[in-house]
């Protein structure tokens, strides 16, 4: 079920978030990288909705989310608390979550703060050093300005061919040919739309990185070992720095994991939220 709910964020009534929320069972939330819409976890939404009742949602600026309004402190901090604010307005106390690089950092940060129940991370950011910050967001920048500049029909025809899907997600998945052509055309008008990129990217490009540890919930980190965005090395920092953490390695897929290897990501999941 589609739907979008208004929640407070830092006192600030009126922050719009796109949700969709399927299944039952413990809650389950969902939160996708920057230029993506909650549908890149797709691949693994049943799954995961025969254990859980899982909320996938749009940050605020991406997707069916309008831009966060004027008022709410312009931190990476706010989408911790958007997401917090969101459960809370759907009667959901301490999910377990799960996110995919920026969703990633996210999650680590609700788990730093007692949101949740348990973490897993997905390729996170925030683990890079300067010159791998620099590549990730001039990368991510780059598709952006290619997808504003592509024309929606080209899009289209290229998504139809696994040579054209290629060219248009080659960049994110390891193994585009997979994704279905319908979802590649709406994830490059995602892309395209987000009127939150440049806000998040700034953010990104400062320095934000993950400080600290995430002590006593469980967490796992798991890693793509074909990730072009952020370099599967940085999952040997991570645990350096979360020494308690589960580390996966991801056999065969790219950045947004959930397309390359969706069974591989579903029992990951579920082997953090059922210990």
């Amino acid at each position: 079920m589609s739907a979008t709910a208004s929640v407070t964020v830092a006192g600030v009534p009126g922050v719009e978030v796109a949700y969709y929320r399927k299944g039952s069972g413990d809650p389950l939330v969902l939160l996708h990288g920057i230029g993506h819409h909650w549908q890149a976890f797709a691949p693994v939404l049943d799954e995961l909705a025969e254990h859980h009742d899982v909320i996938a949602l749009d940050f605020p600026g991406f997707g069916e989310s309008p831009d966060i309004p004027l008022g709410v402190p312009d931190e990476l901090d706010s989408l911790a608390y958007t997401v917090d604010a969101l459960c809370k307005a759907l009667d959901i106390d301490r999910p377990h979550i799960a996110g995919n690089s920026l969703g990633g950092l996210v999650s680590l940060r609700m788990g730093q703060l007692d949101l949740v129940r348990s973490v897993t991370a997905l390729a996170p950011a925030g683990f890079w050093t300067p010159r791998e910050n620099r590549w990730a967001i001039g990368l991510l920048t780059n598709l952006r300005r290619v997808a504003r500049r592509t024309p929606d029909p080209t899009v289209q025809r290229l998504s139809r061919t696994p040579a054209g899907r290629r060219v248009l997600t080659g960049t994110i998945y390891h193994r585009p040919a997979l994704r279905d052509p319908d979802a590649v055309v709406a994830e490059s008008r995602a892309l395209r739309d987000c009127v939150g990129f440049d806000r998040v990217a700034a953010h990104a490009r400062a320095g934000a990185t993950f400080e600290g540890d995430v002590p006593n919930l469980p967490v796992t980190i798991a890693w793509g070992t074909h990730d072009r965005i952020l370099p599967p090395v940085q999952a040997a920092r991570a645990h350096l720095q979360l020494p308690s953490a589960r580390i996966i390695p991801l056999l065969d897929a790219g950045h947004v994991p959930m397309n390359d290897a969706p069974a591989l990501v579903a029992q990951t999941i579920l082997e953090t939220t059922h210990p």
